[in-house]
Protein backbone atom coordinates (compact mmCIF):
# COMPACT_ATOMS: atom_id res chain seq x y z
CA UNK A 1 0.00 0.00 0.00
CA UNK A 2 1.08 3.73 -0.84
CA UNK A 3 1.92 5.79 2.28
CA UNK A 4 0.97 9.10 -0.22
CA UNK A 5 -0.74 9.89 -3.04
CA UNK A 6 -0.74 12.44 -5.62
CA UNK A 7 -4.70 13.77 -6.60
CA UNK A 8 -3.96 15.45 -10.15
CA UNK A 9 -7.37 17.17 -10.19
CA UNK A 10 -9.47 19.67 -8.49
CA UNK A 11 -13.04 20.77 -7.22
CA UNK A 12 -14.90 17.88 -5.86
CA UNK A 13 -13.63 15.14 -7.31
CA UNK A 14 -10.30 15.81 -5.71
CA UNK A 15 -11.78 16.62 -2.54
CA UNK A 16 -13.58 13.07 -3.06
CA UNK A 17 -10.43 11.07 -2.97
CA UNK A 18 -8.71 13.30 -0.84
CA UNK A 19 -11.79 12.15 1.75
CA UNK A 20 -11.15 8.30 1.04
CA UNK A 21 -7.03 8.67 1.55
CA UNK A 22 -7.68 10.12 4.92
CA UNK A 23 -10.20 7.64 5.75
CA UNK A 24 -7.30 4.90 4.37
CA UNK A 25 -4.74 6.96 6.40
CA UNK A 26 -2.62 7.55 3.15
CA UNK A 27 -1.04 11.28 3.21
CA UNK A 28 -2.02 13.28 -0.19
CA UNK A 29 -0.93 15.89 -2.25
CA UNK A 30 -3.25 18.17 -4.03
CA UNK A 31 -1.94 20.18 -7.34
CA UNK A 32 -3.20 23.05 -7.96
CA UNK A 33 -2.96 26.08 -10.70
CA UNK A 34 -3.08 29.52 -9.43
CA UNK A 35 -6.57 30.41 -10.06
CA UNK A 36 -6.95 27.54 -7.48
CA UNK A 37 -5.27 28.58 -4.79
CA UNK A 38 -7.90 28.98 -1.78
CA UNK A 39 -10.03 25.92 -3.14
CA UNK A 40 -11.07 23.34 -0.90
CA UNK A 41 -9.05 20.27 -2.00
CA UNK A 42 -5.96 22.60 -1.44
CA UNK A 43 -6.65 23.02 2.06
CA UNK A 44 -8.01 19.56 2.76
CA UNK A 45 -4.59 18.11 1.43
CA UNK A 46 -2.08 17.18 3.67
CA UNK A 47 0.51 19.06 1.07
CA UNK A 48 -0.43 21.25 -1.74
CA UNK A 49 1.81 22.09 -4.53
CA UNK A 50 1.58 24.76 -7.47
CA UNK A 51 1.81 23.38 -11.01
CA UNK A 52 1.01 26.40 -12.63
CA UNK A 53 -1.45 29.83 -13.93
CA UNK A 54 -4.91 29.43 -14.41
CA UNK A 55 -5.76 27.96 -17.82
CA UNK A 56 -5.47 24.22 -17.36
CA UNK A 57 -3.32 23.64 -20.58
CA UNK A 58 -0.49 25.15 -18.44
CA UNK A 59 -1.29 23.64 -15.29
CA UNK A 60 -3.57 20.24 -15.08
CA UNK A 61 -2.71 18.99 -18.30
CA UNK A 62 1.22 19.93 -17.42
CA UNK A 63 2.70 16.08 -17.29
CA UNK A 64 5.87 17.33 -16.36
CA UNK A 65 5.04 19.48 -13.43
CA UNK A 66 3.03 16.44 -11.89
CA UNK A 67 5.31 14.25 -12.32
CA UNK A 68 8.14 16.81 -10.59
CA UNK A 69 5.37 17.59 -8.03
CA UNK A 70 5.00 13.62 -7.04
CA UNK A 71 9.44 13.47 -7.11
CA UNK A 72 9.28 16.43 -4.77
CA UNK A 73 7.09 15.69 -2.26
CA UNK A 74 7.83 11.46 -2.47
CA UNK A 75 4.63 10.46 -3.22
CA UNK A 76 4.25 6.73 -4.62
CA UNK A 77 1.18 7.20 -6.64
CA UNK A 78 -0.87 9.85 -8.75
CA UNK A 79 -4.74 9.29 -8.60
CA UNK A 80 -5.45 11.42 -12.19
CA UNK A 81 -9.34 12.02 -10.74
CA UNK A 82 -11.81 12.12 -14.07
CA UNK A 83 -11.20 14.12 -16.94
CA UNK A 84 -7.57 16.07 -17.53
CA UNK A 85 -5.13 13.22 -17.42
CA UNK A 86 -7.26 9.91 -16.38
CA UNK A 87 -7.34 8.69 -19.98
CA UNK A 88 -4.14 9.51 -20.91
CA UNK A 89 -2.18 6.98 -22.08
CA UNK A 90 1.37 8.43 -22.27
CA UNK A 91 0.89 10.03 -18.70
CA UNK A 92 -0.01 6.59 -17.35
CA UNK A 93 3.47 5.40 -18.95
CA UNK A 94 5.30 8.55 -18.08
CA UNK A 95 4.20 7.65 -14.08
CA UNK A 96 5.35 4.11 -14.74
CA UNK A 97 8.82 4.92 -16.28
CA UNK A 98 9.21 7.51 -13.19
CA UNK A 99 8.32 4.39 -10.81
CA UNK A 100 5.36 6.32 -9.75
CA UNK A 101 2.49 4.21 -9.65
CA UNK A 102 -0.86 5.45 -11.35
CA UNK A 103 -3.89 4.78 -10.23
CA UNK A 104 -6.10 4.14 -12.94
CA UNK A 105 -5.82 1.26 -16.24
CA UNK A 106 -3.09 0.53 -17.85
CA UNK A 107 -1.60 2.47 -21.15
CA UNK A 108 -2.42 -0.59 -22.84
CA UNK A 109 -5.48 -0.85 -21.33
CA UNK A 110 -6.06 2.66 -22.15
CA UNK A 111 -5.68 1.88 -25.96
CA UNK A 112 -7.61 -1.04 -26.19
CA UNK A 113 -10.55 0.62 -24.66
CA UNK A 114 -10.31 3.51 -27.00
CA UNK A 115 -13.31 5.16 -25.31
CA UNK A 116 -12.55 8.23 -27.47
CA UNK A 117 -12.44 6.47 -30.81
CA UNK A 118 -15.69 4.50 -29.67
CA UNK A 119 -17.33 7.90 -29.29
CA UNK A 120 -16.47 9.04 -32.64
CA UNK A 121 -17.62 5.78 -34.24
CA UNK A 122 -20.34 5.27 -32.02
CA UNK A 123 -24.12 4.36 -33.76
CA UNK A 124 -26.84 2.11 -33.02
CA UNK A 125 -27.88 -1.04 -34.79
CA UNK A 126 -29.82 -0.46 -38.03
CA UNK A 127 -29.37 3.61 -38.00
CA UNK A 128 -29.08 5.65 -41.04
CA UNK A 129 -27.60 9.23 -40.96
CA UNK A 130 -29.10 12.23 -39.11
CA UNK A 131 -29.15 14.94 -41.65
CA UNK A 132 -29.02 17.50 -38.87
CA UNK A 133 -25.27 16.88 -37.35
CA UNK A 134 -22.26 15.48 -39.24
CA UNK A 135 -22.01 12.73 -36.63
CA UNK A 136 -25.06 11.92 -35.46
CA UNK A 137 -26.88 8.75 -35.75
CA UNK A 138 -30.74 8.34 -35.55
CA UNK A 139 -32.17 5.10 -34.72
CA UNK A 140 -34.93 3.58 -37.06
CA UNK A 141 -37.06 2.75 -34.30
CA UNK A 142 -36.73 6.64 -32.74
CA UNK A 143 -39.25 9.33 -33.47
CA UNK A 144 -38.88 11.99 -35.84
CA UNK A 145 -36.70 15.22 -34.44
CA UNK A 146 -35.03 12.87 -32.26
CA UNK A 147 -31.02 12.50 -31.83
CA UNK A 148 -29.57 9.59 -30.49
CA UNK A 149 -26.15 9.69 -30.93
CA UNK A 150 -25.93 13.64 -29.37
CA UNK A 151 -27.70 12.72 -26.76
CA UNK A 152 -25.28 10.18 -25.23
CA UNK A 153 -22.63 12.93 -25.20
Amino acid sequence: MWHKVLVANRGEIACRILRTLKRLDIRSVAVYSEADRYSAHVTQADEAVRIGPGPAAQSYLRQDEILGAARATGAQAVHPGYGFLSENAEFAEACAAAGIAFIGPTAAQMRSFGLSTWRANWRPASASRCCREANCWKASNMPAGRHCASAIR
